[in-house]
C-alpha cells in the first residue's frame, strides 16, 4: 500500500521480545564501547608516562634544546 504524500502512518508498537532483545543488544554496545574506552586510556597513559620520562631525563642531563623548542627555518624568498 502506497501512501500520499504527507499522510502519517503511526509506527507498530514493539512486542516484549522485540524490546528485550533491543535492551540486551544496547547493553553489550554499551559494554563494548566502554572497553575500548579503557584500552585507549590506558594506551594514552602509558604513552604519556613514558614521554615525561624521555623528557625529564633530558632536563637532567643537560641538553641543550632540551627544554627550548628549535625555531623554524625562515623561507627563502
Amino acid at each position: 500500500m502506497t501512501k500520499a504524500p504527507g499522510e502519517y502512518e503511526p509506527p507498530k508498537p514493539m512486542t516484549k521480545a522485540e524490546r528485550d532483545a533491543r535492551k540486551a543488544f544496547r547493553q553489550v554496545d554499551a559494554e563494548k564501547a566502554m572497553t575500548e574506552h579503557e584500552v585507549a586510556k590506558k594506551a594514552f597513559s602509558k604513552n604519556h608516562e613514558r614521554l615525561k620520562a624521555e623528557r625529564l631525563a633530558r632536563e637532567a642531563a643537560g641538553t641543550p634544546g632540551a627544554t627550548t623548542k628549535a625555531k623554524p627555518k625562515k623561507k627563502a624568498k
